[in-house]
């Protein structure tokens, strides 16, 4: 069995790899893969949590170490909800058809997939009953703006040209931010840079950079 010290360093870690999928999940301009282990993970802690505060309070333990164990919990609790919060409804439903149509879908949980497809049922019914019925042939598609369109063009798609801020998780060293490799900039570990998104997803995607 583990003690409770044990259990208060695992409790900090699944906290940390929550607060950063968390942390780059709000700041990236595109949804990022469901991080699915560590959703499961902050839920068992969470679990375990709930069940140790109510063990100490029954047991008459010191008020002041409920209350911190409490306050562990409630944080945790809130990074969880808004994780998944930020990936529904900033992402999801946003960009819900461009997810739909493209390599992004599988980044969703099979709950969020569920979701979206509801999601984006509901909205195109409203849009055909309310606005697209109304006008005239050749205009009721709910991803062009007329047949004549080649491409998607009403569909809302995430700026991946969007400024964000990033910290290397580790030395990198010469990264070109360009196709022509006109701009290379240097990545050390722990250094902060304001990079156009785009240059850095792949970084991103592997862990190897994280948003800020």
């Amino acid at each position: 069995m583990a003690s409770g010290s044990e259990e208060g360093l695992g409790f900090v870690s699944e906290v940390e790899l929550l607060k950063r999928a968390w942390r780059n999940e709000k700041a990236s301009p595109e949804i990022l893969q469901y991080q699915e282990d560590v959703v499961r993970n902050a839920r068992e802690q969470i679990d375990l949590m709930e069940n140790t505060v109510e063990a100490y309070a029954e047991d008459g333990k010191d008020a002041l170490m409920v209350s911190l164990y409490q306050m562990d919990l409630d944080r945790t609790e809130f990074l969880l909800r808004s994780y998944l919060r930020i990936r529904i409804q900033f992402l999801i439903e946003k960009y819900v058809i461009h997810i739909s149509k493209t390599e992004l879908w599988n980044r969703l949980s099979k709950p969020e997939q569920n979701f979206a497809i509801r999601w984006k049922e509901n909205m195109e019914n409203h849009l055909k009953q309310s606005v697209l019925s109304r006008l005239p042939y050749g205009y009721q598609d709910v991803c062009k703006q007329s047949l004549s369109s080649e491409a998607d063009d009403t569909v809302p798609q995430p700026q991946l040209d969007t400024f964000v801020f990033c910290k290397s998780n580790e030395s990198i060293g010469s990264f070109q931010l360009d196709e022509r490799g006109d701009e290379v900039v240097d990545l050390n570990a722990d250094d902060l840079h304001v990079i156009r998104y785009k240059s850095i997803k792949p970084l991103v995607e592997t862990g190897k950079m994280d948003l800020v």
